[in-house]
Parts: structure tokens; sequence; C-alpha cells
């Protein structure tokens, strides 16, 4: 299956190809333009693996044998997406239980056996930002992965510590730069990046963020995993709360919903970073300065993945009665913290972002699913003092907390960027 340039149509590439070169001309984002027919029921019979499997072949078509992607499908989903009940019709479905804490997992260990597919053995840079998980789940999928340097921008002070310290303490081939200003200048630094075409092609430049296909294909698949875990009968009413910051996740969802997915509509629920629930009601894309929140992997103005749901609209294969958006602002997302603590479940505030947002829609006779991105314990501080009580760190975390970072700060300045790129081992 041939992709296309969302802004330069007569760029087609390959999804191993899509997957090596990250963004096209113009910084334009891969997308297919027609989906292949799924056997839903069939599916959905199905176990994580095979079900995932069955579906990335579809999508990546005959460039790579099933067999290769049931290898990579397993290799990089080799830990549980469960559906935990909340409510009598409220679900969290969690995507929290790969190395890194994150749902970021999925999509970055998927892309990390992907792009060594892709690569050909050549040395590839990949060049990243993060609001916060991305992060993390970048550094851990290509550690130590040969032929691979990893350079991370992360905004400086503004991503809860431990998040930060489950990548820029791992060193090696993974560079840590901490930049003095906010997601969406670290975000445009690996754009502009992209736009100096020797560079590119002198380091081999590729970057993991979700504007990458390969990561974007592979979250589709834990949408399906939650449908299969809800009784057949309860399926034909299904709401689902995306918490929404860079807008991959809710993609991935409409992506879903596209194939054939039982999906009533999908929620958008961000945080007072609101461009988009603002764009839905006025038609005008108006970003705002970012601003900081407790749901920091969301503090996004800009999203990069809205044009592939403008695209997925203009395909007609969603429409715009599929999708709704909320805001959720600072004194709702603490609310979210402590009734879901009351219902005998310890949350954070990415996941009461998208709780809350799905109080406020779902219908009686709906079922809410609204998905936790992030372990609690990844958001220690702010969830012990919204809730007064302490929280345990997971192995994971307890592991690299006392660890010294690695990270290096620059200015928001492409010229120190480039330096750094510059000066990467490429031996």
């Amino acid at each position: 299956m041939l992709l296309t340039n969302i802004k330069v149509a007569s760029e087609q590439v390959s999804f191993l190809q899509a997957v090596r070169q990250g963004l096209g001309q113009q910084q334009g984002l891969f997308f297919p333009t027609s989906w292949p027919k799924l056997d839903i029921e069939q599916l959905l019979n199905l176990d994580f693996i095979p079900r995932s499997s069955q579906i990335l072949h579809a999508l990546i078509g005959d460039e790579l044998s099933y067999a290769e992607v049931e290898a990579m499908v397993a290799a990089a989903f080799n830990f549980p997406a469960p559906l935990m009940p909340i409510s009598e019709n409220l679900h969290c479905l969690e995507l929290f239980h790969g190395p890194t804490l994150a749902f970021k997992d999925f999509g970055a260990r998927f892309m990390a056996q992907a792009l060594a597919k892709a690569q050909q053995g050549k040395k590839t840079t990949i060049v990243t930002a993060t609001s916060g998980d991305t992060g993390a789940a970048v550094a851990h999928a290509f550690y130590r992965q040969p032929g691979v340097n990893v350079v991370i921008l992360f905004p400086k002070g503004k991503i809860s510590p431990l998040q930060e310290k489950l990548f820029t303490t791992l060193g090696e081939n993974i560079t840590a730069l901490a930049v003095d200003g906010d997601f969406d200048q670290c975000q445009a630094l690996v754009k502009q990046v992209f736009d100096q075409t020797e560079l590119v092609q002198k380091l081999n430049i590729n970057s993991a963020n979700s504007i990458n296909i390969s990561r974007l294909f592979a979250q589709i698949c834990y949408y399906f995993e939650a449908v299969a875990q809800v009784p057949a009968s309860e399926r034909k009413q299904l709401v689902f709360a995306v918490p929404s910051g860079n807008f991959g996740n809710l993609t991935a969802g409409l992506i879903a919903k596209a194939l054939g997915l039982p999906i009533k509509r999908l929620l958008a629920a961000t945080n007072n970073n609101d461009t988009v629930p603002r764009y839905w009601r006025s038609g005008q894309w108006q970003p705002k300065p970012t601003v900081a929140t407790l749901s920091n992997a969301m503090d996004v103005s800009a999203p990069n993945n809205w044009p592939r749901v403008e695209a997925l609209l203009a395909q007609g294969v969603i429409q715009r009665s599929d999708i709704a958006t909320v805001a959720i602002d600072e004194d709702d997302t603490k609310l979210g913290i402590k009734q879901l603590a009351q219902a005998g479940y310890t949350s954070e505030p990415h996941a009461a972002v998208a709780f809350k947002a799905l109080k406020r829609n779902v219908q009686q006779d709906e079922l809410g699913i609204f998905l936790a991105t992030a372990h609690p314990a990844k958001f220690k501080e702010q969830v012990e003092n919204i809730l007064g009580t302490p929280l345990s760190l997971p192995e994971a975390l307890s592991r690299c907390a006392a660890e010294q970072s690695l990270s290096v700060n620059i200015a928001a300045d492409f010229a120190a960027l480039q330096q750094v790129l510059l000066g990467l081992d490429l031996a």
C-alpha cells in the first residue's frame, strides 16, 4: 500500500520508506488515501498479537510478509492493555503496562522494529521532541540498538521529574536535550531539522514522534483490544474519551473506526491548551501560547497530527458527528482524580481529563471507555498532593529515580541543536 504526502500529493512512498523518512516534502505527513476491508468480528475473536498482526499487515501491504509483521508485533507488544471497570457504564483502558509505563511504548517499540527493517544497514539519527512520555518510550525502544543515535528534545522544567529520569539517565546512544522553552518550540526545532536537506542526508535523520506512520499504525491496535474485552452484546454504543495533546492517539482511534471497529464516537479531551475544541466550535484555527498544566504531556497548542484528522474527514470515512471535543480545566482535572479515587481507582492527570470529558458526554445507554496513558506514579507528586495519600513507585521508576540526569541544557535555537547533531558519533 502506498502512502501519500498530505501536503504534496505527488509524493507517494511505501510503508518502509515512510518509516525511514518520517516527514515528506514541505514537512507533510504520510497517510493512506484508502483503507483495507477487515473482518471485524473475526478479528475481535483473536488474541492481541495475532489480531494486531492481521490489522498491521493489512495496513502495510505486501512489502512485509505476514510472518515478518507478526514477529515485529510479538517483540513490540509484549505487555497487556487491560480494560478496567470503574462503574456500570464507565471503563478505563490501561495503556501503561509497558517498560516505560506509558501508552507510547506501543508505538515506539513497533517503530523500533519497523526501522530495523527499513534502515538497510545505514546508521540512523532519530531526532524527536517530547512533552512527557514519548521521550522515555523512544529512548528505551532504541536503547543500544545498533546503528541508531537518538536525540530527544524536551521543555526544561515542564515535564514531571520521573518522566524525565526515565530517559535522561540512559546515556550511550541516547542524547537528552533540555530546551529553554515549551514543547511547541521543541517540536518546531525538530521540524526545522527536516528542512535542512543536507543535514538530514548527512546524518540520515528520522523522527520518532507520532508523525511517523509506524507509531500511528501501532496505536490502532489497542482500540481493537479494548473492544475485544467488551461483551459482544455491549459493543453497539461505545464512546471513547482520548486525552489529546499531539492528536496521534485520537487519529489512531478514528482510523480504527474507519476500519469498521464499532465505535459510536470519540471525544477529544484537551486541557487548557484547547486549540482543537475552539476550532471545532468556531472554524478558526487559532493556537495560543502553550500554558503549563497538570496534564503536561498534553501541553500542545499546535497538534501535529491534526492534518490527518482533516484527511479522514475529507476522505469521507469519518464524519464530523463522529468526533466531540471538550476542554477540561485544572480544577476539573483535580476533581477527576478525586472522583476516581472515591470509586477505588488511583489515576493521574491525563486519564482524569479523559474521564471528566466522558462523564460530561456519555449517555445512559452508552458504554464509555477512557484511555489511561500513563502510570499514576509517573506523576507521584501531583497525585499525592491532590489525594493526600502516598503512592509507591513501581520498579521501573524506583530504579531510575536515584540516578543522575545526563541531559544537556540548550537554548531554543536551531544553531545550538545543529551543533549537537554534528557532534554525534557516527561511527
